[in-house]
C-alpha cells in the first residue's frame, strides 16, 4: 500500500486521524487531496454503516485503499442519544458550532444525575484486493455539568476519560491519540493489516 485515503472533509477529524497513523509508511491523504470533492450523505441507522457508505464513495472515485471513520456520543440516560446524529444533534443541524452542539446536550441532560456515557467509532477500510477492514473502538466516561478544557473538537470539553481525571479538552494531542475510541478503532485496524502481509 502506497496511499490511504482519509474519506473525511473534518479537519480536526483529520489530523487526529493522521496522527494515529503516522507510523504507517504511506502517504496519507485526505479526501479533498485525492480530487474527491463531495460529501457523502450519511443515511446508515449505525457507525459502522456510514463508516462504510463514506468509504465506498471515496473507494469507488480514486480506486486506492480508503479509510473512513464514523464515530459520536452516546450517553446512557438518553438511550444512546446522539448517536449517528452526534454531529447533527443540534438545532442546526451541520451548521451549528460545536459550542452549540454541547449546550444543547447540556439542556438534555438537565437535573440528569446518571451521566454515564461513551464515544464510539467505526473504522472501514477497503483496500483494492477487495480486502474489508471493519473495527470499532470505545472510550467510556462521565459527562460534566459545564465545559472543561479548550482542546479538541465535539463534545471532548464535557466528556471526562475518569483514569486521566480530564476532559478530552484538557488532554494532550499525543495523550488523546492513545486513548481515544478512534485511537482504539485504528490500533485493531492496524492489527488486522499486520495479519495480511505475515
Amino acid at each position: 500500500m502506497k496511499k490511504l485515503i482519509l474519506a473525511s472533509n473534518n479537519a480536526k477529524k483529520l489530523k487526529e486521524l493522521k496522527a494515529i497513523l503516522s507510523d504507517m509508511d504511506v502517504e496519507i491523504l485526505s479526501q479533498r487531496e485525492a480530487g474527491c470533492n463531495f460529501e457523502v450523505e450519511e443515511t446508515g441507522t449505525t457507525f459502522a454503516e456510514n463508516a462504510y457508505l463514506k468509504a465506498k464513495a471515496v473507494f469507488d472515485t480514486t480506486g486506492e485503499s480508503t479509510v473512513a471513520d464514523d464515530s459520536g456520543l452516546m450517553v446512557d440516560a438518553l438511550n444512546g442519544e446522539p448517536g449517528v446524529y452526534s454531529a447533527r444533534y443540534a438545532p442546526g443541524g451541520h451548521d451549528a458550532s460545536d459550542k452549540e452542539k454541547y449546550m444543547y446536550l447540556l439542556s438534555k441532560l438537565e437535573g440528569v444525575t446518571d451521566r454515564r456515557a461513551k464515544f464510539v467509532s467505526s473504522i472501514c477500510c477497503l483496500l483494492p484486493d477487495g480486502t474489508e477492514i471493519r473495527t470499532e473502538g470505545e472510550c467510556r466516561g462521565q459527562i460534566l455539568t459545564e465545559p472543561h478544557g479548550e482542546g479538541g473538537f465535539g463534545y471532548d470539553p464535557l466528556f471526562l476519560y475518569e483514569p486521566l481525571n480530564k476532559t478530552f479538552a484538557e488532554v494532550t494531542e499525543e495523550e488523546k491519540n492513545q486513548i481515544s475510541h478512534r485511537a482504539r478503532a485504528c490500533e485493531k485496524m492496524l492489527e488486522i493489516m499486520k495479519g495480511l502481509h505475515e
